[in-house]
């Protein structure tokens, strides 16, 4: 038998024990969590290093500052959610009390991608080990080091009957979706979302998926100039673009373009100097793969700014296109490099229309002093979520759960939405046996009587 069915079954086991159920046992195993990513810091900082050449700031701010902080939410809120809520009765059900139990799925699987391999692996464990699961992990073979850490970290602080990983490539992706799964949580491509649902499907098993597209930006005229270049610049352009809901594109408006466009370039020389190359401090494509898919788009409209590559280092530094239009190849899926497409407006009406043709974004970002201009986007074009005069921080809140529509996914976690995406609501209604009201069993009478009550 292969291991991970070993794995599998000793988890399905060890569930049916209980012990993952028990809040003090959930507890526990997350300040276990919140002690293996604390003690092991710089492990992290340098498989990450090592994978994708991110720098020690980026790396604590997006992969492992974020985890500390929806843990000490979850350890904060936890004995609230768990708790069964009393909700009301209905008049048919008069006397009796009705509640809503969480309990867990059971045995759930986490496919976790390779932009940022340690925090979107970890994040969902935490609202697998929150609503009391067990889980098998499975990183992305992109990023060997972190995920050769995660396994080994993980190994560590847990056994192997409760939380899991398995390293391998798409053949033992493949395997594993092929087994039954009580949960199945996946962060990725579109194209690879389909396949995970078809295969949770033979199982009629319940899945969350995190995928992406084409995240627009829109700057109206009335904008806040530097503040909002600055912004969109690093949220475009940390992890080298390669972020789910990093701004895919931008629509400014033709009134504020040029003086726009200037704010951009001084922003990315600000913050990542003019050769972010040079200085080594700027994050790697993935693969040689990407990366080639990448600088094909590199003569798509006109270069405004950047376009020089490394293909040694898999590098490609900050670039802008300008005079792009949706019959360029850069604009037919999602980028996710550090390349940011310009597109010219004077009719808000008109983009908003074409925003609403193109499938669902996971992300919207919107630059305006104008309550009228966020009414109009927000009342008219859907999307999973997003920012007002920021980009790309909305994820970072607990508060907020995250997610997508449509073709960018379905299920929203962080905060009490990993908790309860990874629990069943079992509703349960406990009748009084004092008394037995006699119009609920069929009689002329009590069809009158019904009908009198509902009036």
């Amino acid at each position: 038998m292969e291991k991970y069915k070993d794995v599998i079954q000793k988890q399905r086991l060890y569930f049916s024990k209980g012990e993952t159920k028990e809040l003090s046992f959930r507890i526990s195993a997350l300040e276990k969590l919140q002690k293996l990513i604390k003690t092991h810091e710089q492990d992290i900082m340098v498989a990450l290093k090592e994978d994708l050449n991110k720098t020690e700031f980026d790396s604590y701010l997006t992969e492992i500052a974020v985890l500390i902080e929806e843990i000490k939410f979850t350890l904060k809120n936890i004995q609230k959610w768990a708790k069964p809520r009393k909700v009301k009765s209905s008049l048919s059900t008069f006397g009796s009390k009705s509640f809503i139990y969480p309990e867990p799925y059971g045995v759930t699987l986490i496919i976790s991608p390779w932009n940022y391999p340690f925090q979107l692996a970890m994040a969902p464990l935490i609202g697998s080990i929150a609503a009391g699961n067990t889980a098998i992990i499975k990183p992305s073979e992109l990023t060997p080091h972190t995920s050769a850490l995660m396994a080994n970290l993980i190994g560590e602080y847990f056994p192997e009957e409760y939380i899991s990983v398995v390293e391998g490539g798409i053949e033992i992706s493949d395997r594993l979706l092929a087994e039954k799964w009580d949960y199945i949580f996946f962060t990725g491509s579109v194209p690879v979302g389909r396949i995970i649902m078809q295969a949770a499907a033979k199982h009629l098993t319940p899945v969350t998926l995190e995928l992406g597209g084409k995240s627009p930006a829109i700057v109206h005229e009335d904008a806040h100039l530097t503040h909002a270049a600055k912004r969109l610049v690093w949220g475009k352009f940390v992890n080298a673009g390669q972020t789910c809901v990093a701004p895919d594109y931008t629509y400014v408006h033709s009134n504020i373009k040029e003086l726009f466009i200037a704010e951009v370039k001084k922003a990315i020389k600000d913050i990542y100097t003019s050769d972010p190359m040079e200085t080594g401090n700027f994050t790697k494509i993935v693969s040689d793969k990407h990366f080639h898919r990448l600088t094909a788009f590199l003569n798509n409209g006109q270069l405004e700014y950047g376009g020089r590559t490394d293909t040694e280092k898999r590098m490609i530094e900050p670039t802008i296109l300008n005079d792009i239009s949706w019959s360029d190849p850069i604009m037919e899926d999602e980028i996710f490099g550090p390349i940011l497409p310009i597109l010219e407006y004077s009719d808000l009406d008109s983009i908003i229309m074409k925003i609403k043709d193109r499938p669902k974004p996971l992300a919207l970002y919107l630059f305006t002093e104008s309550d009228k201009v966020q009414e109009a986007v927000l009342k008219h074009i859907s999307f999973g979520g997003g920012c007002i005069n920021d980009t790309v921080l909305h994820l970072s809140s607990p508060h907020l759960p995250f997610g997508g529509v449509g073709d960018s996914g379905m299920g929203a976690y962080h905060g009490k939405g990993s908790f309860d995406i990874f629990s069943h609501e079992k509703s349960m209604l406990k009748q009084s046996t004092k008394f037995d009201l006699p119009f609920r069993y069929p009689s002329e009478k009590a069809l009158n009587t019904i009908k009198k009550l509902i009036k």
